[in-house]
C-alpha cells in the first residue's frame, strides 16, 4: 500500500482527529491514501464512521501500543 500522507493526531481529543483528518484529506488527490495515528479511544468509531459517511474507503485499521492506526483511501 502506497501512503501519500501521514497524519499524527496522537494526543488530540475528539473532535480534533476528525477535523485534522478532514483537512489532510483535502490536501491529497482522489485514490491516494492517508495514514492516521491517533490515541483518542473515540477515534476508532469516529474515523470509521467519518470515512464511510464521506464516501471514502477505510482500507485498514489496527491498534499498536495504544496507538490507533487507520488507512483511508480518498474516494471522492
Amino acid at each position: 500500500m502506497k501512503i501519500t500522507k501521514v497524519l499524527d493526531a496522537k494526543g488530540l481529543a475528539c473532535p480534533m482527529p476528525i477535523v485534522k483528518t478532514k483537512k489532510a484529506m483535502n490536501e491529497i488527490e482522489f485514490g491516494e491514501v492517508l495514514e492516521i495515528h491517533a490515541t483518542d479511544k473515540g477515534a476508532k468509531n469516529d474515523l470509521s464512521a467519518w470515512a464511510t459517511s464521506g464516501g471514502h474507503e477505510l482500507l485498514k485499521y489496527e491498534e499498536d501500543n495504544d496507538i490507533f492506526k487507520f488507512w483511508i483511501k480518498k474516494s471522492n
